[in-house]
């Protein structure tokens, strides 16, 4: 199971303000979370997603396409991804840990 971090960023907006694109976006996610295919948070300047590589593929392209159905014209995406193979971990997990370290 793989983690990832996606910055989904509509280019051209009318004002400052992207939230109506990142309300957008969650209700596409929470749709594949419904599905039982992901587990998704939202922080205040990313999403993180956790699931199957090729289905988290799929969702941040999905996710890519919002701003454009909302007519944007130019989107940038950036991604990064925690792909551990030796052990099963969630997002969770990792957070733990270095509270866990905190506390020694």
């Amino acid at each position: 199971m793989a983690i990832v971090d996606v910055t989904v960023i509509p280019i051209g907006t009318e004002t400052p303000s992207v939230s109506k694109y990142v309300a957008e976006i969650q209700r596409v996610l929470k749709s594949y979370e419904n599905a039982g295919k992901i587990r998704f948070q939202l922080t205040p300047m990313n999403t993180i997603i956790e699931g199957d590589l090729p289905i988290l593929f799929e969702v941040i392209q999905a996710m890519h396409e919002v701003p454009f159905k909302e007519g944007i014209q130019r989107v940038a995406t950036n991604i990064r991804i925690d792909d551990r193979r030796d052990v099963k971990r969630k997002m969770e997990d990792k957070v733990e840990r270095v509270h866990s370290l905190l506390k020694e």
